[in-house]
């Protein structure tokens, strides 16, 4: 009888365990979920910037007046398009991979409850 209650008990260690890591998860989720925001609303915002300073007309009376500061300003902001593209499409991709795991986990929820609900009134558990 012991034994029983102590593989029971193992159970319900293991269970707790993967309910607690799971929440972390989650966690982990939502932290992803607002840097994946975060990037689709800046980094728009900083290709937009990019874009407006290299059509600006001052824009390329600056590269010719000023040669070695022309060029680096060029280099600069053609590499802040490049890596707000990636990181905006990056942004995206997490975002719509982080919607889909929250819908999966949430069929893992109802599923789980549903077991449990079967369990309790298969053995007349049921808590009401």
């Amino acid at each position: 009888m012991s034994e029983d209650k102590q593989q029971e008990q193992s159970r319900q260690n293991i269970l707790t365990l993967l309910d607690g890591f799971i929440e972390q998860i989650q966690q982990i989720r939502r932290i992803l979920l607002g840097m994946s925001l975060s990037a689709i609303i800046l980094a728009p915002l900083a290709i937009a910037l990019s874009v407006y300073l290299i059509l600006h007309p001052s824009f390329f009376e600056i590269l010719q007046i000023e040669n070695e500061f022309g060029l680096i300003l060029s280099i600069l902001l053609g590499a802040v398009i490049i890596i707000s593209a990636i990181w905006l499409l990056t942004g995206i991709k997490q975002y719509y991979s982080m919607n889909h795991w929250k819908n999966r986990y949430i069929e893992y929820q109802n599923e789980k409850e549903a077991i449990d609900k079967k369990i309790a009134s298969q053995f007349g558990l049921d808590q009401e």
